[in-house]
């Protein structure tokens, strides 16, 4: 039977970043995608336009209407307000598979997706939920209201981000100059994991590397090889974007 994934964010109309985007990472990767809508926001390339948060009944109604669907494991990407958050984790509140929280702060052009009233809702109940973790550099130092500009600070940022209850953390460091390295913390410890570095950049890269984990999971790779996974299907991604709507993205198939 083919595994459902269950993709719970918000909206970009261009598809490159967002729900539709890990809806097609998702099915690229043989499983089965259902989504969970919490925000709708309306992007360019350059900017956020407009944004709004979907009502909490109406989460918790799109969680009930998943209760038949046999979902494997959940994708959380950008979540707009604390209240979308809380609603979110209420819907998780029962759910004993595993979780990939990408915790979105910003557009990729530096517009704010959330507040600090979501910030502190991620900190405080979401990311205790989160059987993967997996902020960027800016997202981790936001998270914790420091630089983490260097190898030194990600592993000091995953193990403070492991301590606040997520079962592993991804620090991306994608951004560094020279050599390719993120940071896992689990709990057997904090390990770098280095990669050849590729030029370029591609739009979406986070939603790839975490619906990739959440279908990994829904898999049954654990959890180190399903970080593994991937991280090679962001590779792929980077080597193989193409331009789109002024920006570089991955076409995403089988």
């Amino acid at each position: 039977m083919t595994p459902v994934v269950a993709t719970v964010g918000t909206t970009h109309p261009l598809a490159f970043a967002g729900l539709a985007h890990a809806l097609l990472v998702l099915a690229a990767e043989g499983v089965r995608p259902v989504c969970v809508i919490a925000g709708v926001s309306a992007q360019d390339a350059a900017h956020v336009l407009a944004r709004c948060d979907v009502d909490p009944a109406t989460i918790a109604a799109q969680f009930a209407a998943l209760h038949s669907a046999q979902v494997r494991a959940f994708h959380v990407g950008a979540l707009l307000s604390a209240d979308a958050v809380r609603a979110v984790v209420r819907g998780l509140a029962d759910v004993s598979m595993p979780v990939v929280v990408d915790p979105v702060l910003t557009a990729t052009g530096g517009d704010a997706l959330a507040d600090g009233a979501a910030r502190d809702a991620l900190l405080a109940e979401l990311i205790p939920r989160a059987t993967l973790l997996t902020p960027n550099l800016d997202e981790a130092a936001a998270l914790l209201c420091r630089p983490v500009d260097d190898v030194p600070a990600m592993r000091e940022a995953a193990r403070a981000l492991h301590a606040l209850g997520a079962r592993a953390v991804l620090v991306k460091g994608g951004h560094l100059a020279g050599d390719a390295v993120d940071v896992l913390a689990d709990g057997d410890g904090v390990h770098e994991l280095h990669g050849p570095r590729l030029d370029g950049f591609v739009r979406g890269s986070g939603d790839v590397l975490a619906a990739t984990a959440a279908a990994a999971l829904a898999r049954g790779l654990g959890l180190r090889a399903a970080v593994e996974h991937a991280r090679a299907r962001v590779r792929t991604a980077l080597a193989d974007a193409v331009p789109f709507a002024d920006t570089r993205v991955r076409p995403i198939g089988p």
